[in-house]
């Protein structure tokens, strides 16, 4: 959500945000946009420090009166860059906003908003998947479900799944062997079960992150 009433400023940022894939919604009043992130979903929020009336808006963010947003991004024609980051912001943008000043800060912003939205995102999926527990002994099983903390699985033999296992699949639409290590999290009678990774090699984490974020802008 963009708070203002500068509407080449605001242009500027619609042009850049749209590359970037992200929907902005555009308000003038801060009292209407308090209402808005009251009652909807707000991934970020850029506020115009010198709109009349952002000052008590971001003080409300401050004490918690109104619900905050992550990543804040503040705008300003006045006051110090040091002035403005104390109001809680995680960026700062100075007026005129120069393009490349604003790719760069919304790109970043863009990763965080991402990292939040798909810290929660599960991909559904219906892929083969092999359970090594510490018998040793490899179960197959088929792979459900799949987020960056962990899987959801349906088991041939659920009495088998229990403490900590290995997880090896290959992602879909890819060649890339999969490899982590888990603990099952929960089971039912019906052999579902959930399984949330303890430990994964740092490439293998970066390339499911990226598969992830594919998945999440195809849908």
């Amino acid at each position: 959500m963009v708070v203002s009433r500068d509407f080449q400023e605001v242009s500027v940022l619609e042009c850049i945000l749209g590359g970037l894939h992200i929907g902005v919604d555009v308000e003038s009043e801060p009292e209407r946009a308090r209402a808005k992130l009251a009652k909807s979903k707000i991934d970020a929020l850029i506020i115009d420090c010198d709109l009349c009336g952002a000052s008590s808006f971001l003080k409300g963010l401050q004490d918690g009166t109104i619900r905050n947003a992550v990543p804040l991004i503040i705008v300003s024609g006045s006051g110090g860059r040091k002035h403005l980051e104390s109001k809680g912001a995680s960026f700062v943008f100075e007026k005129p906003i120069s393009v490349e000043q604003a790719v760069h800060t919304l790109s970043a912003a863009r990763n965080m908003i991402l990292d939040e939205r798909l810290r929660y995102h599960r991909a559904t999926l219906d892929v083969p998947v092999s359970l090594t527990g510490a018998s040793k002994r490899r179960q197959r099983a088929h792979l459900l479900n799949l987020s960056q903390g962990g899987i959801g699985v349906r088991l041939q033999k659920p009495q088998q799944a229990a403490g900590k296992v290995s997880v090896n699949f290959t992602l879909p639409g890819t060649k890339l062997a999969m490899k982590f290590q888990g603990e099952v999290a929960w089971k039912d009678k019906q052999g579902n079960a959930g399984i949330r990774f303890v430990e994964s090699d740092r490439r293998m984490k970066r390339e499911l992150q990226l598969w992830l974020e594919r998945q999440y802008f195809m849908h």
